[in-house]
């Protein structure tokens, strides 16, 4: 064995020790752009820190300006507050005409009636697209989607008319009944894409058994959509929760007022404003907006992930 050994060797004179060429050749790339991709990822990280400071220093300043006193807010641009001022939220929840958890309550029930109306008739009419067949249905569709590019301002004028003739004006049902006709395209698109993702021979399957089109979509389909479910109701809660142009519209007495045009009362265009107040008030009505985001970002993330929409 040892003369074969010898023989083998002298014959290839370029043979080397086992594992020792290719080690050697194996770890000088990587640990010539180590450094280099270090480097990279910190300027990355740096640039995205930058960012993300940049888009919070606006809700920074109003946080730290809702403890200021009302002659300091746009005297100080620094985030460090020279004296605190817990009385802007004592004085911003009592100087309205109502306190301010009235208007909490009606944006909270215009927010309700508003995501139920989507959930129902957005849910229907997806899944009339998605599963039947019947005449015209792609043209429907494409009207459908035709209506995502109209703006708001458009329609508001004849949606105005209808509802003034009705003697809706001053309530709250010109901003819910919509939502129960599926006037949302944005909704409807989302749901019919994630409900073209699930499986037909489930359809099939329970069309088998006796089910029918209602049967099939409230016992199949629907308890799938939770994820596009979850995702429509927050950016339902959202939108609403914030809209001031269709509250400025039809709500005219202050009784009825949600929480943007409570904030809108307190600036004075004739006389002072009270500026640290509806900064106090602008942040207390974010904290339902912070906890619906914080504890449906996975279903809204999921939902989009599903749906096609990336």
């Amino acid at each position: 064995m040892t003369d074969l050994q010898l023989t083998s060797t002298a014959a290839d004179g370029t043979a080397q020790a086992p594992g020792r060429g290719a080690s050697t050749s194996g770890t000088a790339s990587p640990r010539k752009h180590r450094p280099r991709q270090m480097g990279r990822r910190t300027l990355r990280h740096v640039v995205m820190i930058l960012a993300s400071i940049v888009m919070i220093y606006p809700l920074l300043w109003m946080v730290v300006s809702s403890l200021r006193p009302n002659d300091e807010i746009f005297r100080n641009p620094s985030l460090l507050p020279i004296s605190l001022d817990f009385s802007n939220y004592e004085r911003g929840w009592e100087s309205l005409a109502q306190p301010f958890s009235h208007y909490l309550i009606n944006s909270t029930l215009l927010v309700l009636g508003c995501v139920i109306g989507n959930l129902i008739a957005c849910s229907l009419t997806a899944y009339a697209f998605a599963r039947l067949k019947f005449w015209g249905r792609n043209i429907a569709f494409a009207v459908m989607l035709m209506t995502l590019m109209l703006p708001i301002h458009v329609v508001i004028v004849p949606q105005y008319i209808i509802f003034s003739q009705t003697g809706w004006v001053n309530t709250m049902l010109p901003l819910i009944l919509p939502k129960f006709l599926a006037t949302d395209a944005f909704f409807v698109f989302l749901m019919v894409q994630f409900i073209r993702g699930i499986p037909r021979e489930l359809d099939e399957a329970a069309r088998i058994d006796g089910c029918g089109h209602f049967r099939i979509f409230f016992q199949v389909i629907l308890p799938l959509m939770l994820p596009a479910l979850a995702t429509t109701t927050i950016f339902t809660f959202m939108w609403m929760w914030n809209d001031f142009f269709g509250s400025l519209i039809y709500l005219t007495s202050p009784e009825n007022f949600t929480v943007p045009l409570a904030l809108k009362s307190f600036l004075d265009t004739q006389g002072s404003s009270d500026w640290g107040a509806m900064f106090a008030m602008s942040v207390v009505s974010l904290i339902p907006l912070f906890l619906v985001f914080l504890f449906g970002q996975r279903f809204l993330i999921k939902g989009f992930a599903t749906t096609g929409i990336k």
